[in-house]
């Protein structure tokens, strides 16, 4: 049964389905992480990348005092009560004047977990671009670009790269269409699917407290955890149960996202791959030794469960997440 279970968790999450989060298996030390809230301990960016058939690219000129007349692309952050969704289609239409539909979450960049932003490759459906006579707080008007001519001044140079990354996806599409899952969570926390893999084997880890399951670790707000970003949790959790001293562990990015926003649940969960590795390999064909009785090695050894997980480590099939 336990087996079943933990398939049919690794199938949602691969199929970037969310699962609830019902607790968490290491958190920050000292007292237990206080539930996250907009304007009050967290702030969530949304940013749309619109790419037409002309290759031209979607931006609105910023009214704000300290960078207007600068270019920019939509983008903006979320309001309470707000799903990840809602406030892109909000933004989308006070700056550029348009309705929109997200394709697929393209990147998540972050500076710690107060602070992240969720980039996607969107389309219009329907409104009126933006012109220079409904110019207001929110922008002064809104225009296609050629891609490799934008104009000038751009407010900063980091959305070269999402812009990049969107007509690379529209060519070649690295990972599955993502969106979020909208579904409650308190705290910012990532849920990982981490991975010990041999030739054709692979092995992930679980957590047995309860029923066994995909480990989630809830990020912490401590000076050291901002600075050293969400991977912290990520590393924190893996120092519970592993010697990382002779491993290598690198997240090679998002699965899927959760998030609701309504009830004031402003958390999200990142289903997260993670690789654990040998940094001098040789004959070690087994897994690193775990430490206590909290989590354990699962050979999985259903075929296409394994193809999948070596498809996606292989492609690096997944949404990058960026520092």
């Amino acid at each position: 049964m336990a087996s079943e279970g933990l398939r049919g968790a690794l199938t949602a999450v691969l199929g970037g389905r969310g699962l609830l989060v019902q607790n968490y298996d290491s958190g920050p030390a000292g007292e237990p992480p206080a539930p996250v809230r907009l304007r009050r301990n967290v702030c969530y960016v949304v940013l749309a990348v619109f790419l037409n058939e002309q290759d031209e690219v979607l931006l609105v000129q910023e009214a704000k005092k300290e960078c207007r007349g600068s270019w920019y692309l939509p983008a903006g952050r979320m309001e309470p009560g707000e799903t990840i969704v809602e406030a892109l289609q909000r933004e989308v239409k006070e700056e550029a004047g348009l309705q929109c539909e997200p394709l697929t979450l393209l990147s998540v960049e972050e500076r710690g977990p107060s602070w992240i932003r969720f980039a996607f490759l969107t389309r219009p459906t329907g409104g009126i671009l933006k012109t220079s006579k409904e110019a207001d707080a929110e922008s002064l008007q809104a225009g296609w670009y050629p891609r490799t001519s934008l104009p000038t001044p751009l407010r900063a140079q980091d959305i070269l790269h999402l812009v990049d990354l969107a007509a690379q996806y529209r060519q070649r599409a690295r990972h599955p269409l993502l969106l979020p899952q909208e579904l409650p969570c308190s705290l910012v926390c990532q849920r990982l699917v981490a991975t010990f893999t041999n030739v054709q084997t692979v092995w992930v880890l679980v957590g047995t407290v309860g029923t066994p399951h995909l480990p989630v670790t809830a990020c912490g707000f401590t000076p050291m955890e901002q600075r050293g970003g969400i991977k912290m949790a990520v590393l924190r959790l893996l120092q519970e149960c592993l010697s990382l001293h002779h491993l290598a562990v690198e997240t090679q990015g998002l699965l899927g996202l959760q998030h609701l926003g309504k009830d004031l649940t402003d958390g999200i969960c990142m289903n997260v791959l993670v690789t654990v590795a040998f940094r001098n390999p040789g004959l070690q064909n087994e897994p690193p030794k775990v430490r206590g009785e909290n989590f354990f090695w699962w050979k999985v050894v259903e075929e296409d469960l394994q193809n999948q997980l070596l498809q996606r480590l292989r492609d690096s099939s997944v949404v990058p997440i960026n520092r």
